[in-house]
C-alpha cells in the first residue's frame, strides 16, 4: 500500500503500489510490494533515453541536457531550448515526430490562448526535448532523421541495450509510448537500479548533473519530481500512469509505482521512502510536505488529504 485517500475523515481510496530501494552497488535495501512486476518507464526514461543521444554525439549543453531528460511544461524557456537544440542541429519545428500538443501547465496553455494561438504546436509537446536530442544524434550519426521513432533505428536500439545493461532487466518488447517513441518495459527493482546509477555512475554525471541543476527545466515548477529535485541532492523523474524514480548523489536509487496509475499517490510514496532512509530534515519536510502528503479540498478548504502508508522491509 502506497498511500490512502482521505476526505472529511473517511478513507475515501486506497492506492496500491510497489517501491524499491537499491544501493549505488546494485543491493536490494528495501522494498514494499510486488518489485518484479512489470510495467512501462514511460518518460521515466528520458534520463537514460538522453544519456544515449548524448553517446551518440549530439553534443547538447547542460541546459539542453535538463529539457531533454525531461518533460517539460512548455513555458517560453522551455520552447526557446528547445528552438535552439533544433537550430544548432539544422533541423526544424517539422522535423520533430511528436504529435502537436498544447503545453503542459495549465499556465502555459493560458498564456497562449492569451496571445491568440488555435492550434497546437509540436514544439509544445511536453516531450519535444527529448525528440530534439534524438534528431541531433541522427544528424550527428547521419542517421535518418524521418525515421528516428521506428523501434530498430539505431537511436532506439542504443537507448534498449543501454537501459537493459543499466537496470539488468531487458527493456523488450517494446511497447508505443503517447509521443509515439518507443516505451521501455522495467520493473520497480530494475527502475530503482537505474536511478541509483544515474545518481553514481560518472559517464550518467553529465544528465545527473543536467537534472539537479536545473530541475524546473527537467520538470516544471510544483511538480512532484521537480520538488524533490529542489529539496534534496537527488535527481527525480516522473513517468505517465504513476511512477517515479529520484537518485540521490552516490548513495542509492529508489523506483515508486502506482499500480491504479495515480501520480500523486507514487509521489508521497516516494517521499516516504526517502523520509524512512533518513534523507529529511525538519525543514525539508516542511518543504516536501505538499508532496508528501497533498491536500484534498472542498470548495476552498481543506477537507482531507493523501496520505502515505508506505512499510517498507529491509533487505
Amino acid at each position: 500500500m502506497l498511500a490512502v485517500k482521505t476526505r472529511s475523515g473517511l478513507v475515501e481510496t486506497l492506492h496500491d503500489g510497489a517501491a524499491a530501494v537499491v544501493s549505488a552497488d546494485g543491493d536490494l535495501v528495501a522494498w514494499s510490494g510486488d518489485i518484479d512486476r512489470p510495467f512501462y518507464l514511460r518518460s521515466a526514461a528520458k534520463p537514460f533515453q538522453a544519456v544515449a543521444a548524448q553517446d551518440a554525439g549530439a553534443q547538447l549543453s547542460t541546459l539542453e541536457l535538463s529539457v531533454a531528460s525531461g518533460s517539460h511544461d512548455g513555458h517560453p524557456v522551455h520552447v526557446a531550448i528547445v528552438e535552439s537544440m533544433l537550430h544548432a542541429a539544422g533541423v526544424g519545428e517539422s522535423d520533430l515526430l511528436c504529435p502537436p500538443d498544447w503545453p503542459l501547465s495549465p499556465d502555459a496553455g493560458r498564456r497562449l490562448a492569451r496571445e491568440g494561438h488555435a492550434a497546437p504546436r509540436r514544439i509544445w509537446h511536453t516531450c519535444s526535448g527529448k525528440h530534439a536530442s534524438w534528431l541531433r544524434a541522427s544528424k550527428a550519426q547521419d542517421w535518418p532523421t524521418d525515421s528516428y521513432l521506428e523501434p530498430d533505428h539505431p537511436i532506439q536500439r542504443r537507448i534498449v541495450e543501454l537501459v537493459s545493461d543499466l537496470g539488468r532487466y531487458r527493456a523488450e518488447p517494446v511497447g508505443i509510448d503517447g509521443c509515439g517513441a518507443p516505451v521501455l518495459r522495467t520493473t520497480t527493482r530494475a527502475m530503482a537500479l537505474l536511478f541509483a546509477r544515474l545518481s553514481s555512475q560518472s559517464e550518467l554525471g553529465p544528465v545527473f548533473t543536467a537534472m539537479h541543476r536545473y530541475p524546473a527545466l527537467t520538470s516544471g515548477t510544483g511538480n512532484g519530481d521537480a520538488s524533490i529535485a529542489t529539496a534534496t541532492n537527488a535527481v527525480a523523474k516522473r513517468g505517465a500512469e504513476g511512477c517515479i524514480g529520484v537518485g540521490v548523489e552516490n548513495r542509492f536509487g529508489v523506483a515508486v509505482k502506482s499500480w491504479d496509475g495515480l501520480q500523486a499517490a507514487a509521489d508521497a510514496g516516494a517521499v516516504a521512502a526517502l523520509s524512512a532512509m533518513g534523507q529529511f530534515s525538519p525543514y525539508v519536510v516542511q518543504q516536501l510536505a505538499v508532496v508528501g502528503r497533498p491536500s484534498i479540498k472542498g470548495g476552498a478548504i481543506e477537507v482531507g488529504e493523501i496520505e502515505p502508508r508506505l512499510e517498507l522491509q529491509w533487505a
